[in-house]
């Protein structure tokens, strides 16, 4: 089976050793992703906002596969205050309400950077290559 993955050139990626997205089969599954746009925080102290753009990113990184938010099987949101709740559902409910995807949310202690108060993971199904139409492809591996 061939494994592709997607790099995006975040600094985490190269310090950490990941691909922020990473194909194999029918499955695309896209790593943690903060709401970070060319390194500058996005929504700083907006849950809803860091959600939309944390969110953004990761669905920015199925693209490279052909895939949109209509593929998302999964969802996970790491928060970190539970007061955040509603604005982070909202978000969630505002991109996926049509699709359903399923999804956690969990609370958790903190991220790297202290201002962070959201990251989120995808899990995207695509069709077998045998089915799909000619693209660019991502890196293989």
């Amino acid at each position: 089976m061939t494994i592709e993955r997607v790099r995006t050139g975040s600094p985490w990626e190269e310090a950490i050793g990941f691909a922020r997205a990473v194909a194999a089969g029918d499955r695309v599954l896209v790593a943690g992703t903060m709401p970070l746009v060319d390194g500058v925080l996005q929504g700083e102290g907006d849950p809803y906002e860091q959600t939309k753009a944390a969110f953004g990113n990761a669905l920015a990184a199925l693209t490279p596969f052909g895939l949109g938010a209509d593929a998302v099987l999964r969802t996970r949101m790491y928060l970190t205050h539970l007061r955040d709740v509603d604005a982070v559902s909202r978000a969630h409910k505002e991109l996926f309400g049509a699709v359903r995807p399923a999804a956690t949310l969990v609370v958790v202690s903190g991220f790297v950077d202290s201002r962070v108060l959201v990251e989120v993971e995808l899990e995207a199904f695509r069709e077998p290559e045998a089915f799909r139409e000619p693209a660019e492809r991502p890196e293989q591996t």
